[in-house]
């Protein structure tokens, strides 16, 4: 490949010191790639680029839920929208090459523990080959400067224990999901390492990374063996809703938060390749990893019912007890930092799905629910703007 059409392509200048903070301008008419635009997490990723400015091309299999998300914000009016398989390079390829972006953020996965159970095969090669062919395609398609691979805090080698796992903590996973995220890790090493050297940054041009967030939640998530949507699903048929492990720890966290993240390093990764490629942890405030059965009850309890969860004794696949995130290196190195608490975060939830069951413009409700965010973000950067003056 012709890497210095990699670089002659783009006009923006290398940053040595680090903007902290994600900039509007960047993603204005910023070409975009995002692998799995059609999920949860992607069509919540989508919708931000959009109101960001950016030129956003989609590469996904049709949405796996109805409802979705997608189709309830007519996210395809406002992008290139393709259906496609990870698993069929050729296709993909064709795609990206065509779609010339500048960023790349893979989030298309089989992304429930319980599903991997059901469908190891297809878990496998969508979560480990899905990646090969991202990573092949970015190599191959000229102009591509950052890449985020989303994968999971799951890819760890879970000990159980009640401390956080850091990025150099050691990868593994005991069920076909976890396992397939770590294989997605040693992929993305492997590319990086034999493709992408930092060595040869000023060849290549590339600056790549992948990312690990907490336990994702918010409004628009459908999907099943999920504990949220689960509830909510209870709640709006009132019927009490059954939980297989009350006593798990999950560092639950709202989708804009990781989120943020992924815009943030993908903006240093661009300007500052060598400096911020690798690993990162986002994960939640310390006090947002909270139990399941705390989490079902504050939901019942904003939505204003006296139900009772159940718990399901009956024998279940394995799923680790204890999980939570250390992100002190995105703190110390990109600035970014949890905005919203567990508490805030479950209330934003209950105020999406109910204005859903009202019947108001979902897309309206979302991107509100994106400007406020944004609003805390300008608020806690001027209010560290403040502090530093002093």
């Amino acid at each position: 490949m012709a890497v210095g059409s990699r670089l002659s392509s783009i006009g923006r200048p290398n940053n040595k010191q680090a903007n902290r903070n994600m900039k509007s301008e960047f993603w204005r008419g910023t070409k975009v790639f995002v692998s799995g635009h059609t999920g949860f997490k992607g069509a919540w990723l989508c919708q931000w680029l959009q109101e960001l400015g950016a030129e956003v091309t989609g590469y996904a299999l049709e949405p796996p839920t109805q409802p979705n998300m997608f189709e309830l914000l007519g996210m395809a009016d406002g992008m290139n929208s393709v259906i496609g398989d990870t698993r069929d390079l050729p296709h993909l390829q064709r795609t990206m090459a065509e779609a010339e972006p500048e960023v790349v953020f893979h989030l298309a996965a089989q992304s429930l523990v319980r599903a991997s159970y059901e469908m190891p095969v297809e878990t496998f090669n969508t979560n480990v080959m899905g990646t090969v062919h991202l990573l092949e395609a970015v190599r191959q398609t000229k102009g591509v400067r950052s890449l985020v691979v989303i994968t999971s805090d799951k890819c760890y080698q879970n000990r159980e224990w009640y401390w956080s796992y850091r990025e150099k903590s050691a990868l593994g996973g005991d069920d076909p999901y976890s396992a397939s995220k770590a294989c997605a890790e040693l992929v993305f090493a492997a590319y990086n390492k034999s493709f992408f050297h930092p060595n040869r940054y000023s060849e290549h041009g590339l600056a790549l990374a992948t990312v690990r967030a907490g336990n994702v939640i918010g409004g628009g998530d459908w999907a099943t063996d999920r504990l949220v949507p689960d509830v909510l699903r209870s709640l709006i048929s009132q019927r009490p809703v059954e939980i297989r492990n009350p006593h798990a720890i999950r560092p639950w966290q709202h989708v804009l938060e990781p989120l943020h993240g992924y815009l943030t390093l993908a903006e240093h990764l661009h300007e500052d390749g060598l400096r911020f490629s690798g690993a990162w942890n986002f994960g939640p405030f310390e006090d947002s990893e909270r139990s399941v059965s705390w989490v079902v009850n504050h939901l019942y309890k904003l939505w204003g019912t006296d139900m009772k969860c159940r718990h399901d004794t009956r024998r279940q696949p394995h799923e680790n007890i204890y999980l939570k995130l250390d992100s002190s290196k995105a703190r110390s190195l990109l600035g970014w930092r949890p905005k919203l608490d567990l508490e805030t975060t479950l209330e934003w939830i209950v105020e999406w799905t109910r204005k859903l069951q009202n019947g108001e413009t979902m897309r309206a409700v979302t991107v509100e629910q994106i400007q406020r965010f944004a609003n805390l973000l300008q608020t806690v950067t001027a209010a560290f703007a403040c502090t530093l003056a002093f």
